[in-house]
C-alpha cells in the first residue's frame, strides 16, 4: 500500500539536514504521576500554538480561536467532528462530510498537528478515537497555513505516547444497533522511552435506507528522549471505514423546505458502498539548542484508498405523460457511478523559533516553510438512466432491487488523476511590549502547482499573504484586538484548462478585517471572547453572462464574483468549580454576493444582493455539566440552534433546535456513561443541496451506552 523506502529516506533527509541535531521539543509528561479521578481543567483552555505556532496565552491572541478539549469530547461521547460543531460559534455542517466557516464552504481545509493532510479525504467523517483535542481558527490561516478559503480552519491534534501509565477499555451499545470496542494504552518503556496502542471498532445501521457504516482504527507510537533537550515522536495509524449505501445525498423537499418522503429515503441500493482505507506515519523532531532558540519539524505520510459505487438522482421521469416532469410523476431517473480514488501524500513542516528582547521589548521570531505533495489517481465508469440499464426509483413506493450493476452499460470516462505540489515559506514575529501589548506581523510566500495526468495540462501560481494584529490589555484579565489578514486559494488545473489561450484564472483571495475582546473571570476560571469580521472573498470563478457557450454548450469562466461575509461571535468556556463547567456560543453571519451571476451554479449564488448557500445568520450551541459527588455521578446538557438556510437551488432550509443529553456514573475503576441525542427526536434538516437531491436531514433520537475500564 506505501512505499517503506519513501519513508526511510525522507526521514534520512531530516536527519542529514540537522546532522548534529535530534529534532524534539521536550516532553510536558516525562515527570511520572500517577493520575485518578477528573482535572481541574475540563473544558478551559488557555494555551494554544493554533495561531501562531508557538506557545501563546489565548487571552494575547489577536484572533478567534477555540479548543476543545479532551475532557468536552469524552462528555459528549463525540465520535466523529459533526457531534463538536455545536460548541464551535459560526461552524455549522454542509452536507455530512463537509463544513461552513463563517459563511463559507471549506471541505478541504483541514490539518493534523498543524500538518496538510486528511485520511478521511472524499466524502468521509473524521472519527475521534485517536485525536486529543481540537483546534478552531477562525478566519484566514494562510499567513501561515497556506492557501484555504477565508473562513477558518480545524487542526486535529493527534494522541501522543506518554510516560504517564494509562490503560482504558471501552464498550459502546446504542440504537440502530450500533456496537463497538476501544482499547487505548500508554505508558514508560524505560526513562527515555514511553510508547503508545490503541485499536477502534465499531459499526452502526442508520436511519438510512439502505446505509450502514464500520470504522476501524489501530494506531501505534514510540517517544524517545534522544537528550535532555530532544524528543523524537514517531507515529503510525491505520483507518478503514466501510460506508454500505453510500455516498448518501438528501431528501426530496418543497421549496418551504418540507420532507416530501420520509427522512430514511435514500436512492442508493442495498448494495451500494463506499469503502477507504487509509496509512498515516507520522515522525515530529525538535531540538532546543538553548532555552531561547529551538526547532521542530514533522514529517507526514498519507496512502488513502476510496473505492466506491452508487446511484446518483438525477432528473424527474414524465410518468404520467403530461409534457411536464416534475414531484407528481413520482418517480426519478438514476446514473450509476463506479469509482476509485487513491491519494498517496508526504509533507514537511519545519519551523525555527528565535525568543530574543531587551527591557520592555521581547521578541518571538518564527521562520519555517512547509512542503506537500499529492499524487492521485482516478478512475471513473457510468451507466445514465433507463438506456443503460438503471432502473427509475419511485420514491414514494420505493422500488428496490429492480435494478443490477452487473448488467448495466457502463461507460469509461477516461478519468486521470492530479499531481498537485505546496511550497511556503513564512516568517512571524510576536512582539510584546511590556505586559500590555502584542503584535503580530507575518507573511508568507507560497507556491502552487498541478499536472492533470489526463490531459498533460500544467498549471502553476503563486501569492503573498500577510497578516498583521494588535492586542491590548487594559488590565490583566482584558484584552482588545484589531487583526488584518488575507488568504488565497488557487484555483484547479480543470478549470485553468479551460480558459487556456484566454489569460490564467486568478487565485480566489480572501481579506479579513476583525476586532474582538477576550476576558476572563473569577480568577480565570471564566473565559469569554467577543468578535465581529467582515471577509471579503474576491475574484471568485463564474461564468461569463456575455458568453453563450457556442461550440461546447460550456461558457467560459471569469473572475467576476465577490461575496461579503459579516457577522460576530461570542462564547464562553468556564470551569466553574469541581463540579460544573459549561461551554456556550453564539454567532450571527449575513453572507451575500456582492458580484454574481444570476443562476451560476458553480459558486452557489444566485446574482447580485442574494444570500450564499448554507449560510445561516443565527446559529448557538450550549453543553454544561454537573457533577453529583454523593453518587459519584454527573448530568450534562446540550442546545444546539440553527436558523433558517438556502439550499444551492434557493430552497428553504427550516431552522431547528436540538437537545442532548447525558448522565455518567463512575464504581471505582469502571465509567458508565448514557448520551442522548436529539432528546426529543427532532425532524429536521442540517443544510440543503440542490433541488433534484433535496436537503440533508439531521439524525433522529440517537441512544449511546459506554462502559470504560481503567486498569
Amino acid at each position: 500500500m506505501f512505499n517503506q523506502k519513501y519513508l526511510a529516506l525522507s526521514i534520512a533527509a531530516s536527519f542529514s539536514a540537522f546532522s548534529n541535531v535530534a529534532f524534539a521539543e521536550q516532553n510536558n509528561d516525562i515527570e511520572k504521576i500517577e493520575v485518578t479521578g477528573r482535572a481541574q481543567q475540563f473544558y478551559l483552555e488557555t494555551e494554544s500554538k493554533i495561531g501562531t505556532k508557538t506557545n501563546l496565552d489565548l487571552i494575547k491572541l489577536p484572533q478567534s480561536a477555540q479548543v476543545l478539549t479532551e475532557q468536552l469530547i469524552i462528555d459528549q461521547a463525540a465520535r466523529d467532528i459533526t457531534d463538536l460543531y455545536r460548541s464551535i460559534a459560526g461552524v455549522s455542517e454542509y452536507s455530512y462530510s463537509g463544513v461552513t466557516f463563517r459563511g463559507f464552504r471549506d471541505d478541504a481545509n483541514v490539518f493534523y498537528d498543524g500538518v496538510r493532510g486528511d485520511p478521511y479525504s472524499g466524502f468521509g467523517v473524521p472519527q475521534l478515537f485517536n485525536v486529543e483535542r481540537v483546534e478552531v481558527l477562525k478566519g484566514p490561516a494562510s499567513a501561515l497555513y497556506g492557501g484555504g478559503e477565508p473562513g477558518g480552519m480545524i487542526n486535529y491534534v493527534t494522541k501522543k505516547p506518554s510516560y504517564t501509565q494509562k490503560r482504558e477499555l471501552k464498550l459502546t451499545l446504542g440504537n440502530y444497533n450500533t456496537r463497538g470496542a476501544s482499547l487505548d494504552m500508554t505508558g514508560g518503556l524505560s526513562d527515555t522511552m514511553a510508547y503508545r496502542l490503541g485499536g477502534y471498532y465499531e459499526e452502526q445501521d442508520s436511519f438510512r435506507n439502505n446505509a450502514d457504516s464500520k470504522n476501524t482504527e489501530l494506531t501505534g507510537g514510540l517517544l524517545f528522549d534522544l537528550t535532555d533537550s530532544t524528543t523524537l515522536t514517531t507515529s503510525v495509524d491505520y483507518i478503514k471505514q466501510d460506508l454500505g449505501g453510500n455516498r448518501l445525498r438528501g431528501v426530496p423537499v418543497d421549496d418551504n423546505g418540507n420532507f416530501l418522503v420520509d427522512p430514511s429515503y435514500n436512492a442508493n441500493e442495498a448494495f451500494d458502498y463506499q469503502n477507504m482505507e487509509a496509512l498515516v506515519l507520522q515522525a515530529e523532531l525538535s531540538h532546543y539548542f538553548n532555552d531561547d532558540f529551538s526547532l521542530s519539524t514533522t514529517f507526514r505520510y498519507m496512502d488513502n484508498e476510496r473505492d466506491q459505487a452508487y446511484h446518483e438522482s438525477q432528473s424527474w421521469v414524465d410518468v404520467n405523460g403530461d409534457g411536464v416532469a416534475n414531484i407528481d410523476d413520482e418517480t426519478i431517473k438514476r446514473e450509476y457511478r463506479k469509482q476509485f480514488r487513491a491519494n498517496k501524500e508526504a509533507s514537511v513542516t519545519t519551523d525555527f523559533v528565535y525568543n530574543f528582547g531587551q527591557g520592555q521589548l521581547t521578541h518571538q521570531f518564527l521562520f519555517g516553510g512547509d512542503y506537500h505533495t499529492v499524487d492521485t489517481e482516478y478512475d471513473y465508469f457510468r451507466a445514465r438512466y433507463e438506456a443503460d440499464g438503471v432502473a427509475n426509483l419511485n420514491i414514494f413506493n420505493l422500488n428496490y432491487g429492480e435494478t443490477d450493476p452487473s448488467t448495466y452499460n457502463l461507460t469509461d470516462m477516461n478519468r486521470d488523476g492530479v499531481d498537485t505540489d505546496r511550497f511556503g515559506v513564512y516568517a512571524q514575529d510576536v512582539i510584546s511590549i511590556g505586559e500590555q501589548w502584542t503584535i503580530i506581523a507575518g507573511l508568507r510566500y507560497d507556491h502552487f502547482k498541478e499536472f492533470n495526468q489526463e490531459t498533460g495540462f500544467s498549471y502553476s501560481d503563486n501569492d503573498i499573504t500577510p497578516r498583521v494584529a494588535v492586542t491590548y490589555q487594559p488590565v490583566e484579565n482584558t484584552s482588545v484586538y484589531i487583526n488584518y489578514s488575507e488568504s488565497f486559494n488557487p484555483t484547479s488545473s480543470a478549470d485553468q484548462e479551460d480558459v487556456e489561450g484566454e489569460g490564467n484564472l486568478e487565485p480566489e483571495t480572501g481579506k479579513q478585517t476583525e476586532l474582538g475582546m477576550k476576558n476572563q473571570w473569577l480568577d480565570g476560571k471564566i473565559m469569554s471572547t467577543f468578535a465581529i469580521y467582515q471577509i471579503n472573498k474576491e475574484n471568485v470563478v463564474m461564468s461569463n453572462p456575455d458568453d453563450t457557450g457556442a461550440g461546447d454548450g460550456i461558457a467560459a469562466l471569469l473572475n467576476i464574483g465577490e461575496v461579503e461575509s459579516r457577522g460576530f461571535e461570542t462564547t464562553l468556556v468556564g470551569d466553574l468549580s469541581a463540579h460544573w463547567t459549561v461551554t456556550a456560543n453564539y454567532a450571527y453571519n449575513d453572507t451575500q454576493v456582492v458580484d454574481g451571476v444570476t443562476g451560476d451554479t458553480l459558486s452557489n449564488t444566485f446574482g447580485d444582493g442574494s444570500r450564499f448557500a448554507n449560510a445561516p445568520r443565527h446559529q448557538a450551541g450550549l453543553w454544561t455539566r454537573y457533577a453529583i459527588d454523593s453518587i459519584d455521578s454527573s448530568i450534562a446538557f446540550g442546545a444546539n440552534y440553527v436558523s433558517e438556510q438556502l439550499s444551492t437551488s434557493g430552497q428553504k432550509v427550516k431552522p431547528f433546535t436540538v437537545f442532548d443529553m447525558s448522565w455518567t456514573s463512575r464504581f471505582d475503576d469502571v465509567l458508565l456513561s448514557v448520551n442522548i441525542n436529539n432528546l426529543f427526536d427532532k425532524e429536521y434538516a442540517v443544510s440543503g443541496f440542490s433541488e433534484r437531491n433535496g436537503h440533508f436531514p439531521g439524525s433522529p433520537r440517537e441512544i449511546i451506552g459506554q462502559i470504560t475500564y481503567k486498569f
